[in-house]
């Protein structure tokens, strides 16, 4: 009985903190840090909704917007094709704070998008393709095309 009891308890410990682990890795920033410094304001602006509902992976000749949603730690698509210059709305709909950063330069950068929050930036105006990540998550990736 006194082995059970040291098991089950360990197991609570394990579980407890795996809890707090995760609790403080959502929570963290790039900055090492609160979200108090004034000094660096991110380049994207609140967004109004599109007119089109499309969320389709590349914009269309002729449309100027285009959607990425964060959710389930992913962006979705991953990969998007846009007219030079286009709006891109970003949504996060996960559990936790995320950005849609570009990885090489600064193309773009949406900044700490807290759950729930809809951002937009403007796309580059030179074609290439430009890869991002999520700054607080580094594993969530993607690709934004300039055609």
């Amino acid at each position: 009985m006194l082995l059970s009891l040291h098991t089950g308890r360990a197991r609570f410990a394990a579980v407890a903190s795996a809890v707090c682990l995760t609790a403080l890795v959502g929570c963290s920033d790039s900055n090492g840090g609160g979200s108090g410094d004034s000094s660096s304001t991110p380049a994207a602006t609140t967004a109004v909704p599109s007119p089109s509902g499309s969320s389709s992976s590349s914009a269309q000749p002729g449309k100027t917007a285009a959607k990425v949603v964060i959710k389930n730690f992913k962006f979705k698509p991953s990969t998007l094709s846009v007219a030079p210059g286009t709006k891109v709305t970003v949504t996060n709909s996960d559990t936790t704070t995320h950005t849609m950063t570009a990885t090489k330069g600064k193309a773009f950068n949406t900044g700490d998008i807290a759950v729930g929050k809809t951002v937009t930036f403007t796309a580059p105006s030179k074609a290439g393709a430009y890869p991002f990540d999520c700054t607080i998550h580094p594993f969530m990736t993607g690709t934004l095309t300039v055609k």
